[in-house]
């Protein structure tokens, strides 16, 4: 096994309403010549947690920590108007906590942090460094 010291959020930078399954990433992941989808996983807009890339294997998600991270996605991240804004629902955020959760119990020492702690963008759309510091 990897060893894994983060834990790194993202948004799918699709709207609120639109429905996005691991299926629909890998597809979109592969037009860019990915091997598969980058993400480990993804809670959908129901909040449910699905398995994206098998946590063994190194993700492509954050350039720079993707050797020791795994990639966490929610879906949307992106308002009506066009805007980075967190959309995340209650159920994305109950299932994102329990996901994050059941992680950090697997990897203690991993720190959580979200995608624009490391990049120029606005992703996941809120503080996830922040919003989930206590875990």
């Amino acid at each position: 096994m990897r060893t894994i010291n983060e834990i790194i959020v993202h948004c799918s930078a699709t709207f609120p309403d639109q429905v996005v399954t691991v299926a629909d990433i890998t597809r979109w992941h592969r037009q860019l010549g990915w091997k598969t989808i980058g993400y480990h996983f993804l809670i959908t807009l129901a909040g449910e947690i699905q398995e994206g890339r098998p946590i063994e294997e190194v993700g492509a998600h954050c350039t720079g920590h993707n050797a020791n991270s795994i990639g966490v996605c929610y879906a949307g991240g992106v308002a009506a108007d066009g805007k980075p804004a967190d959309t995340r629902n209650e159920a994305q955020k109950q299932a994102l906590l329990v996901l994050l959760k059941r992680l950090k119990e697997q990897f203690p020492n991993a720190t959580i942090h979200g995608h624009r702690d490391f990049a120029q963008k606005a992703c996941p759309c809120f503080d996830a460094t922040n919003e989930y510091a206590s875990l």
